[in-house]
């Protein structure tokens, strides 16, 4: 006897699946919707107001609106791109929605709609005056802290110059590299900024002292490539224009000018070993000469363009169209240093050992002590201020004021902390953030105020960006190669009342 089958049984079984398949979709979506309702309604209960008016599917991520922002390896496509955008709106109706400018920003941007500027700068200034009056009050913490760094600096010298006559190591390089490191990023580089002045009662590190006009204070405080005091000039300008192009610390126009992929290649390959005298020397070099032209009331030459970056080789093809020489800046800024480093400061070994083996060591070791030095300096520096995750600015801002402080945060760059011993490896330039709310504060202080500042940006909702050196090294190369843009801050959305007015 044929039994009869049940007309679904006819059914072929790819067809099956798929009915089943459509059948437990609409069951997934129902029940989706009937969670996430009963979220929002027997959980409400649990939570505070302010999550309360979180969105649901941000709450069962375990966080809020303003920590999906934050946390940058929370990748939003896993919530759903849309689902956020919408999130992210203001609770207005759908035709207020369709015309509502935060629509304009791009994804990243979004946080720029949501944040009181004015507020937020409030805050961070008040942080900052706090920690001004404890800095004021406990200067001798601060000082201990100081002269503990200068140690630490010194301790590497030794170990380096004592060792700089056995044949090319490791040790003896690293002791030398990291000493011109430290003595640049936290001695010259703070003293300079006045983070000094109010806790040095022998006024050694008082920015108006330290390092100054002299070839004797030079050798003395701050012996580098570059003159410390054409340094502080061009440092001034660039805290105060940051990420502006009147910024000579933007790295993304200094790789701008460098044309075809093999150029580009091999100049940031010279960029990580020469950075110090092959830009920053000449660099700081014009800035100090063009405010010298300023004070006297001189006009730049013609042709002449302040904005272009000086590179060295710059610096010899604009011979004539400058505001130096070449032969003013190899012999005021150049030659001393390669003189005394290279030359005078290794040649006592000629006495210990006439066959000059020890007098080579030591010149190899040097070399490669400084080729270290500049790639922890541009590891280190120009990588605070550079990623397509950093943004740059049209117009000028007014010191101090709350989009100062908005664009020292959003425009620059923390490393990871891991205590002293990391902050003293990095040069302190792992508070950079701080650093650039409040240059005129002490390395100590700026400690003391990480966390906070942090927390003050997350409760605003404004990008707190901290991450290991390497990844911002990488970062930085692939704006350098071009692989990748800085971010341009939406215009419309600057407090016009911050504003610079435009000439």
């Amino acid at each position: 006897m044929v039994l009869l089958r049940p007309p679904l049984l006819r059914l072929h079984r790819e067809q099956l699946w798929q009915r089943l398949g459509k059948v437990a979709s609409v069951a997934a979506l129902v029940s989706a919707v009937l969670l996430l309702g009963a979220a929002g309604a027997g959980v409400s209960s649990f939570l505070s107001p302010e999550q309360q008016r979180q969105p649901p599917a941000i709450l069962l991520l375990g966080g809020s609106l303003e920590t999906c922002r934050r946390d940058r390896h929370l990748d939003p496509t896993r919530v759903g791109r849309q689902a956020l955008l919408q999130l992210e709106r203001p609770e207005v109706s759908a035709p207020q929605l369709e015309r509502s400018e935060a629509d304009t920003l791009a994804f990243e941007d979004r946080w720029i709609a949501r944040v009181d500027v004015e507020a937020f700068g409030a805050e961070v200034h008040a942080l900052g005056q706090r920690l001004l009056r404890q800095e004021q009050e406990a200067g001798q913490a601060h000082l201990e802290h100081l002269q503990r760094i200068v140690r630490g600096s010194d301790c590497l010298a030794f170990l380096g110059l004592s060792t700089m006559w056995l044949a090319p190591n490791p040790l003896t390089v690293l002791a030398l590299g990291f000493w011109a490191h430290t003595r640049f990023t936290m001695v010259g580089h703070h003293s300079l900024h006045g983070g000094h002045n109010r806790i040095d009662p022998t006024r050694r590190y008082h920015s108006s002292r330290f390092g100054s006009r002299s070839l004797q204070r030079r050798v003395q405080d701050w012996f580098d490539w570059f003159l410390p005091e054409a340094w502080g000039v061009e440092h001034d300008l660039h805290h105060f224009k940051l990420s502006e192009d009147d910024d000579p610390d933007v790295v993304e126009n200094v790789a701008r000018t460098w044309q075809g992929t093999t150029k580009k290649w091999v100049m940031t390959f010279l960029t990580l070993i020469i950075w110090k005298w092959g830009y920053i020397a000449p660099q700081t070099f014009k800035e100090m000469k063009v405010r010298e032209f300023q004070k006297a009331g001189k006009p730049l030459p013609e042709g002449f363009n302040r904005r272009a970056p000086m590179t060295l080789l710059e610096a010899f093809r604009m011979e004539g169209r400058n505001v130096f020489s070449s032969w003013e800046m190899l012999s005021q800024v150049l030659l001393p240093y390669l003189i005394l480093h290279f030359v005078v400061l290794p040649l006592p070994l000629v006495l210990v050992d006439p066959s000059l083996n020890m007098l080579w060591n030591a010149e190899w070791n040097l070399l490669f002590a400084d080729m270290l030095s500049n790639f922890l300096l541009f590891a280190c520096v120009a990588t605070n201020h550079c990623g397509s995750d950093m943004y740059r600015f049209r117009r000028g801002c007014k010191p101090w004021s709350p989009t100062f402080y908005l664009r020292a945060v959003c425009a620059s760059t923390n490393f990871q902390h891991g205590g002293e011993i990391s902050n003293f490896l990095h040069g302190w330039t792992n508070h950079q953030i701080e650093h650039h709310c409040w240059p005129h504060l002490s390395m100590l202080s700026l400690s003391r105020g990480q966390q906070e500042l942090k927390e003050i940006c997350q409760r605003h909702g404004v990008p707190y960006v901290q991450e290991p050196v390497w990844v911002r090294l990488g970062k930085t190369i692939d704006i350098m190669l071009e692989r990748a843009k800085m971010r341009w801050f939406p215009e419309a959305w600057e407090r016009e009342a911050d504003l610079i007015p435009e000439r």
